[in-house]
């Protein structure tokens, strides 16, 4: 099994990248927040988590070892395959998904395409104990961003580009309509 990547990036499209390994290209798939943080950058090291089915073979890559853990705890629940759960991971950061979890809060996971309320319970239900236990960095953004990046997102904005406006608002403002108008005047600095 593959677990880790470190190598050129040699082609990027919408939802994967190929990685120059030793002059062989390993296609690795990426959540949305993955690809726009590697997009500018000519090397990368990815932990990866190889997916084998009998009619496929795929790797997916993750910055952290957080976000992996989050993924492999996300399609070890019947009904979220890889699809759905790097679709969870491109609208919130493992930090959001855990709090989420434990807050018996199913609105995040029901944004993804393909998850419903019933899914988003089971999610819930299944892995309440197993996230209590994960260790997750500080640096991850507040809950209540994901509002406000699903608002920005409407706008035309990526998810990267919402995270990273985001970033600068203080955390003390938790009204999700000023931290949206703040997030904007910062992505109008740019």
């Amino acid at each position: 099994m593959i677990a880790k990547l470190t190598g050129k990036i040699e082609y990027l499209k919408s939802n994967y990248a190929v990685v120059d390994v030793n002059n062989i290209g390993y296609k690795v798939y990426l959540s949305a927040y993955t690809f726009g943080k590697v997009a500018g950058m000519p090397e990368v090291s990815l932990f990866i988590h190889t997916y084998v089915r009998e009619d496929t073979l795929a790797l997916y890559g993750f910055l952290t070892p957080e976000e992996l853990e989050m993924f492999e705890l996300l399609i070890s629940i019947s009904g979220i395959g890889p699809k759905a759960g790097m679709g969870i991971l491109s609208i919130a950061t493992p930090k959001t998904i855990k709090t989420a979890i434990l807050n018996e809060d199913p609105s995040i996971l029901t944004k993804v395409s393909g998850i419903g309320k019933k899914t988003a319970e089971r999610v819930i239900l299944e892995l309440r104990n197993k996230v209590a236990d994960m260790t997750i960095g500080e640096k991850e953004e507040a809950t209540i961003d994901s509002d406000a990046i699903e608002a920005l997102l409407t706008m035309g904005y990526s998810v990267t580009e919402a995270r990273d406006a985001l970033k600068i608002v203080p955390l003390d403002i938790k009204d999700v309509g000023q931290r949206v108008k703040m997030a904007l005047r910062n992505l109008g600095r740019k």
